[in-house]
């Protein structure tokens, strides 16, 4: 006898799972690096229980189903591994338990019918994804399940079981969509939806679906730790007050012209912008507004801001970070100072143009000791030309 068939989530539920996802992740980093990964989600499931099989099969016994009352949603969950080849394709496997499913039916003559499913099972999948931003991608799936399906069946009055434990085996497919947001290159969020197709142990084929959020730890990412500059003043000098004299005196010299702008000054890329990122953040400010102080009024041609990276990373995404830091510090002064952006010249040029010298930083490997040896490689350059 058939007893249970699956529905998937409603069309609400889905957006509503999606909208929140896409309202957590305003940006982020593209995971295009191979290596291992482990996580976990857990959610809701949802399946259907056929109240026409089960009026069926109780007709085929002689008795008439008057009401079926069901349970048919619960809690699951899902424990996984993979291992990602590029920024584009993965491969992961995992253990799953889709909770428990159930109805009670009453029958003329007089009894009842109980029965449950529990299913678990471990998969294999292919994972498709597809970068949206740097930190923010979608991503697919199409994978194989094992699951063990295990029922439980009783009657009362009426009503005979004659298998009251029945249990399923069974190689079937399963599908999903989702969409990851990663916080740094080792943590992200994922929110996702499946459907996983199941025998549920009486001879009926369907489909139970998993709508679940979860956390990925990828092994050998960086989390970055930004290294904080202060920001000294010069020390004030405070002239003492001459002694009272019977006599007027002499008038006090011309104060001294001020010191000129410095023809280039270099920042620390660290100071200004936190990690991977190309917008000024507030202790970099205090640095910027000084420099932007020392700007106005100065008569130039024309202002070089040039943003700088370490070695570390792909040259083309390297060219693009320090080619939007240094426009960020030349829209900063831009803004401060009040100067034409006419005179402001901006370019990026990666990690070419090193601080450190060969030999200095030892290494290929990613390690928290190489991105300090490469700070000083990280700066933006400001060169103040033609200054009268």
């Amino acid at each position: 006898m058939k007893h249970i068939k699956t529905k998937s989530v409603s069309s609400a539920g889905k957006l509503s799972l999606l909208t929140l996802a896409l309202m957590a992740a305003p940006l982020a980093m593209a995971q295009d690096a191979a290596g291992w990964y482990a996580g976990a989600n857990y959610g809701v499931t949802e399946a259907r229980i056929d109240h026409d099989r089960i009026a069926s099969g109780l007709l085929g016994s002689g008795l008439t189903a008057t009401s079926i009352a069901d349970d048919d949603r619960d809690r699951g969950y899902k424990l996984f591994g993979g291992y990602q080849y590029n920024k584009y394709l993965a491969v992961e496997a995992g253990y799953f338990d889709l909770g428990q499913f159930g109805f009670v039916a009453n029958t003329v003559p007089t009894g009842t019918l109980n029965g449950d499913i529990k299913v678990k099972g471990v998969n294999m999948d292919v994972v498709g994804i597809l970068p949206l931003t740097e930190k923010f991608s979608a991503f697919g799936r199409l994978g194989v399940t094992y699951a063990d399906t295990k029922g439980n069946f009783s009657g009362t009055g009426a009503v005979n079981v004659l298998d009251p434990s029945p249990s399923k085996r069974d190689t079937n497919l399963k599908v999903g969509l989702g969409v990851q947001y990663a916080f740094t290159e080792a943590l992200s969020l994922r929110a996702e939806i499946e459907r996983y197709r199941i025998n549920d142990a009486v001879g009926n084929k369907g489909d139970i679906d998993l709508a679940s959020v979860g956390l990925v730890y990828r092994f050998g990412g960086k989390t970055p730790t930004p290294v904080a500059q202060t920001y000294v003043p010069p020390p004030v000098v405070v002239a003492q007050a001459p002694a009272p004299v019977y006599v007027a005196p002499p008038p006090p010299p011309p104060a001294p012209a001020p010191a000129p702008m410095p023809q280039k000054v270099t920042l620390s890329a660290d100071s200004l912008f936190d990690f991977d990122s190309a917008a000024v953040k507030p202790t970099g400010r205090a640095e910027l507004d000084k420099l932007a102080a020392d700007l106005r009024g100065l008569d130039f041609d024309v202002i070089n801001v040039t943003g700088h990276t370490d070695r570390i990373g792909r040259q083309a995404y390297n060219q693009k970070l320090s080619t939007e830091r240094a426009q960020a510090v030349a829209n900063y002064l831009v803004t401060s100072a009040g100067i034409p952006p006419s005179k402001m010249n901006v370019k990026g040029v990666n990690g070419a143009d090193p601080v450190t010298k060969p030999g200095d930083c030892v290494g290929t490997k990613v390690t928290q000791a190489l991105i300090t040896c490469l700070q000083p490689d990280r700066r933006v350059d400001i060169e103040v030309t033609g200054q009268r």
